[in-house]
């Protein structure tokens, strides 16, 4: 996108369009939807290295750290970067993405009946300067899933469940796993999208 359509994207004040450090449909779909026009050219970092660097770190601080990495690997002078990421946490546990269909299965089996929370962290970056970073929660209860219902699930959504914190995307089939949702719909999405607008309103980038 090297033009900037204004009759679509109104409020947007920078020549360039933002770089999303993603590959996230939610996000990249919340962005659109809001009027911010981006770029999307996912980061390259190790989730699994960064997440173990942490030792005992809490969940807010661990989502922080990804989306602060991600941001960060992205070299684009002078543009403005997004980074996110999003853990969940249980009874004391952290989750990221399963690395495998095992995980998964071992995933959504433990958070059965339970309710788990989910952290959305952002980082703004530009030219290798976090500029605003904030983590956005919510708390969802999942229902107590059969048996044959969870192996059901696992075939029909495939290596999707691979892409997302706790094995599910709510956007789609995932909203089955569900008895309640508390929290912003954005946030659950992956992105606490008002933080997002507001930040980029503070650097000039969004008319205020």
């Amino acid at each position: 996108m090297d033009v900037i359509d204004q009759q679509t994207f109104p409020f947007w004040r920078e020549s360039a369009p933002l770089i999303l450090a993603s590959k996230s449909a939610g996000r990249r779909q919340a962005l659109l939807h809001s009027g911010v026009p981006f770029e999307s050219i996912p980061a390259d970092v190790d989730e699994r290295a960064i997440e173990s660097s942490l030792g005992g770190a809490d969940a807010d601080a661990i989502a922080l750290a990804l989306a602060r990495a991600k941001a960060l690997a992205i070299s684009a002078p002078g543009r403005l970067v997004l980074g996110a990421d999003q853990v969940a946490s249980c009874e004391g546990r952290i989750f990221g993405k399963p690395a495998n269909m095992q995980e998964a299965e071992a995933l959504l089996r433990f958070l059965s009946g339970r309710r788990h929370r989910l952290h959305s962290a952002i980082a703004l970056v530009r030219d290798g300067a976090i500029i605003f970073e904030t983590v956005g929660v919510a708390d969802l209860t999942m229902r107590k899933l059969t048996d044959e219902f969870i192996a059901a699930y696992l075939a029909a959504v495939g290596k999707d469940t691979l892409t997302s914190a706790g094995a599910y995307q709510i956007e789609g089939l995932g909203a089955q796993l569900f008895s309640k949702v508390e929290g912003d719909h954005w946030t659950i999405m992956g992105l606490p999208l008002l933080a997002v607008l507001e930040a980029l309103r503070r650097e000039g980038a969004l008319l205020s």
